[in-house]
């Protein structure tokens, strides 16, 4: 198998773990602060790339926008059906696809976002363009992602410490860096702007936490099933996030900041 589609089967595999959408429920208030920063109003077409349980498409259709889901993995589709039935919303169009390939024309949002989703795609500027080349001219792309000096982003690189990517794969966290992601959009946009929220998990101990990241979401659950032949090494590995998630939890929350990015396509 090419080794770009063999990542991305594993990706999908990977988010079939656990159960995210009890990871994701932490998500809804920035959501919420995405669609708001991105000005999504009634009557748009909005594009959600990395839809995943759906949060972020649930949350512009109840603005009023006529929303399309994409996802790579199927089981995250289901639960974003799930959730968007319970929200009364019928009508948003939920589809299998990757981020690098959108199944659109061009031109066809009004907006295009992405809530922690397009990141994760192996080739970012092809993720990048194929985003861009979907948006009218004059829309808007916006996104959340995860800064790198932040526990996410830190989180992202410990475990590319004890369990390196493959070859050629570029780290997420370079999303989590302004000047970066300036270069990548280039003279495509206009008006670029960044701001920051902050992000709460409940937690009683960094172990808690910890604990239920192993259980509950992909990433972790992967990276303990590749450490599990190392005792030394996963207990190593268990140890280093503990004191990490300790730096963040104050009481009884873990706190940590988010990027989100908007612009204009020219």
């Amino acid at each position: 198998m090419d080794p770009i589609e063999q990542f991305k089967s594993k990706q999908r595999e990977t988010w079939t773990l656990g159960n995210f959408g009890e990871m994701a429920v932490f998500t809804t208030p920035v959501a919420g602060h995405l669609v708001r920063f991105a000005r999504v109003a009634g009557g748009q077409a909005v594009l959600d790339v990395g839809t995943g349980t759906g949060v972020v498409a649930i949350t512009a259709r109840n603005v009023g926008a006529r929303v399309t889901g994409l996802d790579l993995t199927p089981a995250l589709l289901a639960q974003a059906r799930e959730s968007a039935a319970v929200a009364g919303h019928g009508d948003i169009a939920w589809h299998e696809g990757d981020a690098e390939a959108l199944p659109f024309p061009d031109a066809s949002f009004d907006a295009v976002l992405s809530q922690f989703g397009h990141m994760f795609a192996p080739r970012h500027e092809v993720a990048v363009s194929e985003m861009l080349r979907v948006l009218k001219p004059g829309g808007t792309i916006a996104f959340a992602t995860w800064p790198g000096e932040q526990l996410i982003g830190r989180m992202f690189s410990l475990n590319a410490k004890y369990v390196p990517p493959p070859p050629g794969i570029v780290s997420p966290v370079q999303w989590g860096d302004v000047a970066i992601v300036r270069q990548r959009m280039g003279d495509s946009v206009k008006r670029l702007h960044a701001e920051r929220g902050i992000m709460g998990i409940p937690a009683l101990s960094p172990r808690h936490l910890r604990l239920f990241l192993e259980a509950k979401t992909g990433p972790f659950i992967q990276t303990v099933k590749a450490l599990q032949h190392d005792p030394a090494r996963l207990e190593s590995w268990r140890s280093e996030m503990e004191e990490m998630l300790g730096e963040y939890l104050h009481d009884n929350v873990v706190r940590h900041e988010y990027l989100l990015i908007r612009a204009i396509k020219v």
